[in-house]
Parts: C-alpha cells; structure tokens; sequence
C-alpha cells in the first residue's frame, strides 16, 4: 500500500467516511476472483471499524442487484444470484466455469469431502471397487481436490483433501457447513456410498 493511502479518512464526515469504506470493500471483492479474508478487508478501512457491520450494510445495499455478497471459505465474496444463471448461460460462453461432473464424480467428491484426507485405498473401502486415476485427475482438474498429508500406512501413499476452490464452488464457508446425511439423502447422494464419520 502506497505510503499516502489514507484508511482512517478523519477529514470526511462519518456518514461519507462510511460510504467511502463501503466502496472500497465493494471494489476489493468486485477484483478478488477468490474469498477475501476479514484481515485484507481491514486493510483499506479505519484502525478498529467493525468489518461485520459494514459487511451487513453492504449485503444490504445489493438487495436490489442481481449479485450478492456471500461468505464462503474463511471470506467474502461477490457472486451472481442463482437466479440469473440461465440469462448468463444464454447470453455468453460461461460452458467453462460449469462442473463438469457426472454423478459417480460427485458422490466420490462428497466420499473425499466427508472423510478427507483420504488414500484411494480408502476410497475402494468405501465404494468397494478401484476409484480410476481418471476420475481423480478430472476432480484435480477442476481445482476441486488436492494432494493431502501422506497417509501413514504402508507405502505412504498420497491422501485427497478438498481444496478453497471446492468450498467457493459449493458456497460453504468451512467443511462445517456440508449437509448431514439427511439432506445428501433428499438430493439423491445419500446411502452406503457416501457414510458420514461419527
């Protein structure tokens, strides 16, 4: 940060300070392309503004816009309201930014989710059949897992974890907010496949 940049704004009046500071976080999410941290939002407001306050305030101000802030991996993000996916889709190539998953991919994604870090071997002790290097490599691909911890068993092959990217996709803010098996269940993803540790 440039030595003038001025975070405090104490010439301004507090109501056009406020607004300033919204700005800025309007402007830092609008550039991130991944979650921005409390701490990197803290950096372009005043010493001891209380970020949530402003976050609550700038949620509210987007009420009426077809985006939205949503908080997601340990941050925030600006993101487009589900609603408006079929006029995105219809008016540009977004093809590239949708999963390219089938359902098998998807049920091995949430057996990696629930039980990471987690060895293929491990992945074959609950689907009972190899998992292809394919099916893992199209997930790497997708920048929805990566190579975890080595397992401490024999060999010390390479676990799986989910990744940030896997949390933004699926707007959660931690691995705390995947669903219970009740709610895998009602979307079809529940069952032996997929048995929650605990």
């Amino acid at each position: 940060m440039s030595p003038e940049f001025d975070r405090d704004l104490a010439d301004l009046p507090p109501d056009q300070r406020w607004r300033e500071w919204l700005n800025r976080i309007e402007a830092v999410l609008f550039a991130s392309a991944t979650p921005v941290s409390r701490d990197d939002l803290a950096r372009v407001v005043g010493a001891g503004v209380a970020i949530d306050l402003l976050m609550d305030d700038l949620a509210a101000s987007l009420s009426m816009r077809p985006y939205e802030l949503a908080q997601v991996a340990g941050g925030w993000v600006l993101r487009t309201r589900p609603a408006y996916a079929p006029v995105i889709r219809a008016a540009a190539d977004a093809g590239g930014q949708q999963l390219d998953l089938n359902r098998f991919d998807m049920v091995v994604l949430a057996a990696i989710a629930y039980h990471q870090p987690i060895t293929r071997d491990g992945l074959k002790d609950i689907f009972g059949k190899d998992i292809s290097r394919d099916l893992i490599g199209r997930l790497h691909q997708q920048n929805l897992i990566a190579t975890g911890p080595r397992s401490p068993r024999r060999g010390a092959p390479y676990t799986f974890v989910t990744t940030t990217h896997f949390l933004l996709v699926f707007g959660l803010e931690s691995l705390r907010d995947l669903p219970d098996a009740e709610q895998l269940q009602d979307a079809g993803l529940g069952g032996a496949a997929i048995t929650l540790p605990g």
